[in-house]
């Protein structure tokens, strides 16, 4: 016996379309399917059939007098739709096939965004630069004022640097030979492709003061060149030492000043370098500090130089920039050194941290409000950050730019009090002014004189497989411009597809190190594209989105949407030993923050 439901239903859909007079018999037809559960049901069965029959009857007649009529046997379905109907639902898509890999290689890339960015970095080595382009620095061949995203400087495709440092009017860097190239505004007006100067002396590193650059050579040479092109040409020139009597010749024909110290040691000699606007520092291999004055527009007068009561009018007979010992440092072996604008920051090999200079903005972490400027380094009050923890503080290393300073420490339990859960806490911390977020701390403050951790450095931990342990995320460096700063992490950043002796698969990956920015936005040097200021460290966009593009073109389905959607973070490549251009070289992606411009580099 049929089921009266389903009966009332297929009643219904066989007269939809049929004419008032079928759509009143088949209401009737209706109204006695629902009398069915009557107990007198059965008797009416045979007349609800007959019914029913009767009905698909006048149905078939109807349809067969419209045909004959010529009218449409079924209305459109528009033509009873609301007004406001919802549109019909779209034709599906089915998923397109994969782009095949046509290599393990392009199999890595498409699963990995770091494993695509560390090949590319090997692949195609240069100079990254974005922020402030008003002299020409960042883009030397452009006429853009900003450049909002990392672009590459053509001059330098293909090309390995030791090191660079920029301003927004002028910029410096050392090639793979060691000698300098300047470019910018304030170097010349007139050329605007970097231009190789002080050749020959085999340089390894550039620092910047208002107006001069100081590099130091590999044997430990400090030279203090001009910025300016017509002043190394109308300048005093050095003239050379010959091993022929009476013979001297101008190096280089260019002005420049020899400032290594006179009385280093036997087989000690400088290794580091770091300078503010008006001074600069030097450390040597003994750990010794020295200091000199590296702008030529103003003598330093904050205490910058670590010399108590040393001003123009009580300098010493001599030349102005002549070199001084911070003789209040001996005893206390230096390890690292840093410059802000008018500031100056010091650690020794025993952990401990000294500051002195400017303090206007709290950049040397003492509330002395009374004496803004510290002329003798001061010890920083390091171990009160941990009071109460029973952990001794050790200063790793010191960072500084404009007015702000960091520190990274290492805090441990003494082994007598540490048990196997204690771990070494690696931690960095902010002081200074941070009003344009350049603390990274997540807020925004006109002063911060007491040291402030920086919870996105610190606190970190990760698991290391070579060494079947927990380990602490320390700080690899950090690069601070005037007002904004960048950190790469010394995260394990293993190579998985070279030097393995295990057989590989295709899916054994590169992996980059974690590279933040933070701080003042106006010159897009942050490199977000966007202009506002970043109070905590962020992460950016791949250097080479054409080969991000590439990659998310090679993946699938949900795959390839999410991929296009989300940002893959740039990931900045450890050192390794790589094939370039046919030679075995040992390079890696280096960042540099200067004056508003931002500069990633390939460096050996």
């Amino acid at each position: 016996m049929l089921n009266a439901r389903c009966l009332s239903r297929a009643t219904a859909t066989a007269t939809s379309a049929a004419p008032p007079l079928c759509r009143h018999i088949a209401s009737k037809a209706r109204s006695q399917v629902r009398t069915a559960s009557h107990p007198y049901a059965q008797r009416r069965q045979q007349h609800f059939v007959r019914s029913v029959a009767a009905v698909t009857l006048l149905a078939a007649t109807a349809s067969a007098w419209q045909w004959s009529r010529g009218e449409p046997i079924f209305r459109e379905v528009h033509a009873e739709e609301p007004p406001n109907a919802a549109p019909s639902e779209p034709e599906l898509q089915f998923e397109k096939p994969r782009r095949q890999p046509t290599s393990e290689e392009d199999n890595r890339a498409i699963i990995s965004s770091q494993h695509l960015q560390v090949v590319k970095s090997w692949e195609n080595p240069g100079v990254y630069a974005w922020g402030s382009n008003s002299g020409r620095v960042v883009a030397p061949d452009s006429q853009d004022t900003f450049v909002k995203t990392p672009r590459r400087i053509p001059f330098f495709d293909g090309v390995l640097l030791r090191d660079i440092k920029m301003d927004r009017n002028f910029a410096a860097a050392v090639d793979e030979k060691g000698d300098l190239l300047q470019w910018g505004a304030d170097f010349s007006k007139d050329m605007a492709q970097p231009t190789r100067t002080l050749r020959g002396k085999n340089l390894v590193s550039v620092a910047l003061s208002r107006d001069r650059i100081v590099a130091l050579s590999a044997r430990g040479d400090v030279y203090s060149i001009p910025v300016s092109q017509e002043d190394q040409k109308v300048g005093p020139k050095p003239a050379s030492t010959s091993w022929i009597p009476f013979w001297g010749s101008a190096e280089n024909n260019m002005s420049y000043r020899i400032r290594t110290p006179a009385n280093l040691a036997w087989n000690e000699r400088v290794t580091d370098i770091a300078s503010g606007l008006e001074h600069a520092l030097l450390l040597t291999s003994s750990g010794r500090v020295f200091s000199f004055a590296s702008g030529t527009q103003d003598f330093p007068s904050k205490g910058q130089l670590g010399i108590p009561g040393l001003t123009w009018q009580t300098r010493p007979a001599g030349a102005f920039d002549m070199t001084h010992e911070v003789a209040t440092l001996k005893g206390f072996p230096v390890s690292k050194i840093a410059t802000g604008d008018y500031h100056s920051l010091v650690c020794d090999a025993a952990g401990r941290a000294f500051a002195f200079g400017d303090n206007s903005a709290g950049q040397l972490g003492f509330e002395n409000y009374e004496a803004i400027h510290i002329d003798a380094p001061s010890l920083l009050p390091t171990q009160r950050l941990y009071a109460g923890t029973a952990r001794q503080a050790s200063v790793t290393n010191v960072f500084a730019g404009g007015n702000t300073s960091f520190l990274t420490i290492e805090a441990a339990k003494p082994s007598g009090l540490a048990s196997d859960s204690d771990r070494i806490t690696a931690d960095t911390w902010a002081f200074g002014f941070g009003l344009t977020g350049q603390l990274g701390t997540g807020r925004w403050i006109h002063i911060q004189s007491n040291p402030v951790k920086i919870p996105a450095f610190s606190g970190l931990f990760e698991y290391d497989e070579d060494a079947s342990s927990v380990i602490p995320i320390r700080l690899a460096y950090l690069s601070v411009g005037a007002t904004h700063a960048a950190a790469v992490m010394d995260n394990v950043a293993s190579v998985s597809v070279l030097g393995k002796s295990r057989r590989l698969t295709e899916n054994d990956t590169n992996w980059g190190r974690d590279i933040l920015f933070w701080g003042n936005n106006e010159f897009y040097q942050i490199g977000s594209g966007k202009r506002s200021n970043v109070a905590a460290p962020t992460y950016i966009q791949p250097l080479d989105q054409a080969a991000e593009a590439e990659r998310a073109a090679g993946a699938i389905g949900w795959g390839r949407q999410k991929m296009e959607k989300e940002m893959h973070r740039f990931q900045i490549t450890p050192k390794q030993k790589v094939n370039i251009n046919g030679r075995n070289v040992h390079m890696e992606q280096r960042v540099e923050c200067g004056r508003g411009v931002t500069a990633v580099y390939s460096a050996v």
